[in-house]
Protein backbone atom coordinates (compact mmCIF):
# COMPACT_ATOMS: atom_id res chain seq x y z
CA UNK A 1 0.00 0.00 0.00
CA UNK A 2 1.31 3.57 -0.85
CA UNK A 3 1.44 6.21 1.89
CA UNK A 4 1.85 9.86 1.83
CA UNK A 5 3.06 11.68 4.72
CA UNK A 6 0.88 14.97 5.67
CA UNK A 7 1.68 17.13 8.63
CA UNK A 8 -0.80 18.45 11.04
CA UNK A 9 -0.97 20.71 13.75
CA UNK A 10 -2.87 19.74 16.57
CA UNK A 11 -1.87 23.09 19.05
CA UNK A 12 1.18 25.04 18.88
CA UNK A 13 2.72 23.07 21.67
CA UNK A 14 1.42 19.76 20.45
CA UNK A 15 2.28 18.48 16.85
CA UNK A 16 1.40 15.10 15.09
CA UNK A 17 3.03 13.49 12.40
CA UNK A 18 0.21 11.11 10.80
CA UNK A 19 0.06 9.03 7.54
CA UNK A 20 -2.69 8.72 5.88
CA UNK A 21 -3.29 6.17 3.11
CA UNK A 22 -4.56 7.06 -0.81
CA UNK A 23 -7.85 5.82 0.17
CA UNK A 24 -7.97 7.78 3.30
CA UNK A 25 -7.31 10.59 1.39
CA UNK A 26 -9.63 9.91 -1.31
CA UNK A 27 -12.46 9.89 1.61
CA UNK A 28 -11.61 13.90 2.72
CA UNK A 29 -12.76 15.32 -0.30
CA UNK A 30 -15.63 17.34 -0.74
CA UNK A 31 -18.88 15.47 -0.55
CA UNK A 32 -21.64 16.88 -2.93
CA UNK A 33 -23.58 18.30 -0.18
CA UNK A 34 -20.39 20.10 1.09
CA UNK A 35 -20.59 21.43 -3.08
CA UNK A 36 -23.64 22.60 -2.64
CA UNK A 37 -23.67 24.32 0.46
CA UNK A 38 -20.37 26.08 -0.97
CA UNK A 39 -22.43 27.00 -4.25
CA UNK A 40 -24.89 27.99 -2.48
CA UNK A 41 -22.98 30.58 -0.10
CA UNK A 42 -21.67 31.66 -3.44
CA UNK A 43 -25.14 32.99 -4.48
CA UNK A 44 -25.71 34.56 -1.38
CA UNK A 45 -21.85 36.88 -1.78
CA UNK A 46 -23.52 37.68 -5.12
CA UNK A 47 -26.43 38.96 -3.45
CA UNK A 48 -29.26 36.13 -4.54
CA UNK A 49 -31.76 36.46 -2.65
CA UNK A 50 -33.86 33.58 -0.51
CA UNK A 51 -31.47 31.10 -1.22
CA UNK A 52 -32.36 27.53 -0.19
CA UNK A 53 -31.04 24.19 -0.60
CA UNK A 54 -33.10 21.06 -1.11
CA UNK A 55 -31.95 17.20 -0.69
CA UNK A 56 -33.84 15.46 -3.77
CA UNK A 57 -31.43 12.77 -3.88
CA UNK A 58 -34.13 10.24 -2.14
CA UNK A 59 -37.09 11.76 -4.65
CA UNK A 60 -35.78 11.39 -7.71
CA UNK A 61 -33.06 9.59 -9.83
CA UNK A 62 -31.32 12.34 -11.70
CA UNK A 63 -30.01 15.01 -9.00
CA UNK A 64 -29.18 14.92 -5.61
CA UNK A 65 -29.47 18.52 -4.43
CA UNK A 66 -31.46 21.98 -5.63
CA UNK A 67 -30.07 25.08 -5.62
CA UNK A 68 -33.18 27.72 -5.93
CA UNK A 69 -31.99 31.85 -5.80
CA UNK A 70 -34.06 34.60 -6.28
CA UNK A 71 -32.57 36.73 -9.14
CA UNK A 72 -33.23 40.94 -10.20
CA UNK A 73 -32.39 41.13 -13.77
CA UNK A 74 -29.94 39.28 -16.75
CA UNK A 75 -27.21 41.26 -15.25
CA UNK A 76 -27.47 39.69 -11.70
CA UNK A 77 -28.13 36.01 -13.23
CA UNK A 78 -25.33 36.39 -15.42
CA UNK A 79 -22.92 37.37 -12.48
CA UNK A 80 -23.89 34.22 -10.38
CA UNK A 81 -23.97 31.49 -13.41
CA UNK A 82 -19.85 33.50 -13.75
CA UNK A 83 -19.15 32.87 -10.31
CA UNK A 84 -20.77 29.04 -10.49
CA UNK A 85 -18.61 28.44 -13.20
CA UNK A 86 -15.90 29.27 -12.01
CA UNK A 87 -16.24 27.37 -8.82
CA UNK A 88 -17.22 24.47 -11.04
CA UNK A 89 -13.42 24.51 -12.41
CA UNK A 90 -11.96 24.32 -9.12
CA UNK A 91 -14.69 21.64 -7.96
CA UNK A 92 -14.00 18.94 -10.13
CA UNK A 93 -17.87 19.46 -11.26
CA UNK A 94 -19.21 19.49 -14.90
CA UNK A 95 -21.72 21.64 -16.37
CA UNK A 96 -24.63 19.97 -18.42
CA UNK A 97 -25.92 21.98 -20.98
CA UNK A 98 -29.40 22.48 -21.37
CA UNK A 99 -31.32 23.55 -24.42
CA UNK A 100 -34.07 25.51 -24.79
CA UNK A 101 -37.23 24.70 -26.96
CA UNK A 102 -37.79 28.74 -27.84
CA UNK A 103 -36.17 31.13 -26.45
CA UNK A 104 -38.75 32.57 -23.23
CA UNK A 105 -37.02 35.15 -21.62
CA UNK A 106 -34.75 35.37 -18.76
CA UNK A 107 -37.14 34.17 -15.36
CA UNK A 108 -35.87 30.91 -14.85
CA UNK A 109 -32.51 29.69 -15.90
CA UNK A 110 -30.33 26.65 -15.38
CA UNK A 111 -27.27 25.09 -14.22
CA UNK A 112 -27.22 22.05 -14.37
CA UNK A 113 -24.04 20.34 -12.67
CA UNK A 114 -25.20 16.27 -12.43
CA UNK A 115 -26.05 15.96 -8.77
CA UNK A 116 -26.71 19.70 -7.91
CA UNK A 117 -28.99 21.79 -9.95
CA UNK A 118 -28.86 25.68 -9.69
CA UNK A 119 -32.32 27.59 -10.47
CA UNK A 120 -31.70 30.83 -11.68
CA UNK A 121 -35.12 32.75 -11.13
CA UNK A 122 -36.58 35.90 -10.78
CA UNK A 123 -39.32 36.67 -7.56
CA UNK A 124 -42.36 36.58 -10.42
CA UNK A 125 -41.17 33.40 -11.83
CA UNK A 126 -40.15 31.66 -8.14
CA UNK A 127 -43.91 32.44 -7.30
CA UNK A 128 -45.46 31.06 -10.49
CA UNK A 129 -43.62 27.79 -10.62
CA UNK A 130 -42.98 27.30 -6.59
CA UNK A 131 -40.48 24.58 -6.50
CA UNK A 132 -40.38 24.43 -2.72
CA UNK A 133 -44.01 23.42 -2.55
CA UNK A 134 -43.80 20.80 -5.28
CA UNK A 135 -40.68 19.59 -3.69
CA UNK A 136 -42.22 19.83 0.07
CA UNK A 137 -41.10 16.36 0.83
CA UNK A 138 -37.30 17.30 0.55
CA UNK A 139 -35.03 18.27 3.22
CA UNK A 140 -34.13 22.11 3.83
CA UNK A 141 -30.31 22.46 4.24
Amino acid sequence: MRYSLFYRGIAKKHSMITFMSMGDLYMAEKSIKDKALELSQIMRDGKGEDVVVLDVAKLNSWTDFFIIVTVNSSAHWRGLQKAAMEYVKDNDLQVHLTHRKMSDGDDWNLIDLGPIVIHLMTKEAREFYELEKLWYAAEKL
